[in-house]
C-alpha cells in the first residue's frame, strides 16, 4: 500500500511539473478562460496512475485501455473545440495531456524513476519551444541533413560493424574506428551548431574560441594571415594561444569520456599547459586593441568527405601504431603519436587510447597523448611561421614552448618523481 501511494505521488508530480509549464504560458489569461494548466495536468497524471492501479489490481489490462481511450476522446474533443474557438492548429497541448496520462500509468505499473525522468524531459521540451523554434529559423537544410546523417551513422551503421580486429596486429577494428569518427564529428558539429544558434559575434576572443571547437590549427593560420595586414599583431597571437588552450581542453574531455582512468596521469600536465596558454594569451589579447571582426563564418564541420578522410587516416594511423608496437616495442608508440599528432591531434590521441588494454602501461599511453598535443602545437607554430609575420609568430612560439615545457615538467613530476 505504501509503495502504491508513493507511485501515485510520482504520477501526480509528473502532471504538476508539466502543468506548471502549461499553466505559466496562460498565466495572463482571465480566470475561467484558461484551459488545462497546473491542477488539470496534475489530475491527468494522477488519473493515469489510478487507471493503471485498478487495471493491475483486477488483472484486467482492458480497464486501462478503456480508460486511456475514453480520456483521449474526451480531451481530444475539448482541444478540438478550443482550437476552433482560438483559430489555432497546435496539437501540442493534446499530445502533452496524453503523454502525462501514460507516464502516470507507467509510474504505477513499472519503473517510477523512468517515468519521472521522462516527465522531466517532457516538461523541458515543452519549455524550450521558443529556443527550438529560433534555432530552426537559423539552421539551414544542409545542417539539418547533417544531423540526420549523424543519426544514421550512430544508430544504423555503427551497430552493423564488426567489433573485433580484422588485421593480425589488432589495429583495425571497424566498430572502434567508426565510433571515434562519430564522436569527433559530434563534438565538432555540436560546437558548430552552438555558434550558429547563438549568432555571429564580433571580436577576436569569440571568433577564435568558436573556431577552435572545430580546428585550432585553422584558427591559427587564419589569424596569421590577418597579421600580415596593418593591425596590432599581439592580440592576434593571444587569440591563437587561447585557441590552442581550447584544443588541449578538448583532448582532455575526449580522454575523460573514453578512458577516465588515464586522467590522473594526463589531466595535470594538460591543465598546466592550458593554464600557461590561457594566461599568456589573455595577457597578449588585452595588451592591444582587439578591433578585428569575427571570422568570416565557421564552416559546417560535418561533411561526408571530411569524415571519410578522417576515418581513413584514423584507420591507417591505428594500424601503423599497432604494427610499430608489435615489431619495435611499446616505446614506438611515442614516435607514432608525435608524427600523427602533427597532422591531426584527434587521430593521434584516439589511436593512442586504443592501446590501453593491450599490455601497454598507462604512463606510456599518457605520454603518447601528451606527445600528440605537443606535436600539434609545434605544427601550429610552423604554419604560423609560413603564413604570418615574425611579430605574430614569435610571441606565439615563445608562449607555446613555455606551455609545452610546463606540461612536460608536470608529467615528469607525476610519473617519475
Amino acid at each position: 500500500m505504501n509503495d502504491l501511494i508513493l507511485r501515485l505521488g510520482v504520477a501526480l508530480a509528473i502532471g504538476l511539473l508539466v502543468g506548471l509549464e502549461r499553466g505559466w504560458r496562460e498565466r495572463d489569461e482571465p480566470s475561467g478562460s484558461r484551459t488545462a494548466g497546473l491542477r488539470t495536468f496534475g489530475i491527468f497524471g494522477l488519473l493515469g496512475g489510478l487507471f493503471a492501479a485498478i487495471s493491475q489490481a483486477m488483472v484486467a489490462p482492458i480497464v486501462f485501455a478503456a480508460g486511456f481511450a475514453g480520456f483521449s476522446v474526451l480531451y481530444g474533443l475539448f482541444q478540438f473545440q478550443k482550437s476552433e474557438h482560438d483559430e489555432t492548429y497546435s496539437i501540442t497541448g493534446l499530445v502533452a495531456g496524453l503523454a502525462v496520462f501514460a507516464l502516470g500509468a507507467l509510474a504505477v505499473v513499472d519503473d517510477a524513476r523512468a517515468a519521472a525522468a521522462a516527465g522531466t524531459a517532457l516538461a523541458a521540451l515543452l519549455a524550450s519551444r521558443e529556443v527550438m523554434h529560433q534555432a530552426l529559423r537559423k539552421l539551414n537544410w544542409i545542417e539539418i541533413r547533417s544531423a540526420f546523417t549523424l543519426a544514421v551513422m550512430t544508430t544504423i551503421i555503427l551497430p552493423l560493424l564488426p567489433n573485433r580486429a580484422l588485421d593480425p596486429w589488432g589495429g583495425f577494428n571497424p566498430w572502434e574506428i567508426w565510433l571515434f569518427t562519430v564522436l569527433i564529428a559530434t563534438i565538432s558539429f555540436v560546437g558548430y551548431i552552438a555558434v550558429r544558434v547563438l549568432g555571429p559575434r564580433r571580436g577576436l576572443l569569440v571568433s577564435g574560441l568558436a573556431g577552435a571547437l572545430a580546428s585550432s590549427t585553422a584558427v591559427t593560420v587564419a589569424l596569421a594571415r590577418m597579421a600580415r595586414g596593418d593591425r596590432d599583431r599581439l592580440p592576434l597571437a593571444g587569440t591563437a594561444l587561447l585557441a590552442g588552450a581550447v584544443s588541449v581542453l578538448r583532448v582532455t574531455a575526449v580522454v575523460a569520456l573514453l578512458q577516465p582512468g588515464l586522467l590522473a596521469l594526463m589531466a595535470p600536465p594538460a591543465l598546466a599547459t592550458a593554464a600557461v596558454l590561457v594566461l599568456s594569451g589573455g595577457l597578449m589579447l588585452f595588451l592591444g586593441p582587439a578591433a578585428v571582426d569575427g571570422a568570416d563564418g565557421v564552416r559546417n564541420p560535418f561533411e561526408l568527405r571530411a569524415l571519410a578522410l578522417f576515418a581513413a587516416l584514423f584507420a591507417f594511423v591505428s594500424m601503423a601504431s599497432a604494427i610499430l608496437v608489435s615489431y619495435f616495442g611499446d616505446t614506438s608508440l611515442l614516435a607514432s603519436a608525435a608524427i600523427s599528432g602533427s597532422l591531426d591531434v584527434d587521430v593521434a590521441v584516439l589511436s593512442s587510447l586504443r592501446m590501453i588494454g593491450r599490455g601497454i602501461a598507462l604512463p606510456l599511453v599518457a605520454a603518447a597523448v601528451l606527445a600528440a598535443v605537443a606535436s600539434n602545437a609545434c605544427a601550429r607554430i610552423l604554419l604560423a611561421v609560413l603564413a604570418g609575420p615574425p611579430a605574430f609568430w614569435l610571441p606565439l612560439a615563445a608562449a607555446t614552448f613555455g606551455a609545452v615545457a610546463a606540461g612536460a615538467g608536470t608529467f615528469y613530476l607525476i610519473a617519475f618523481a
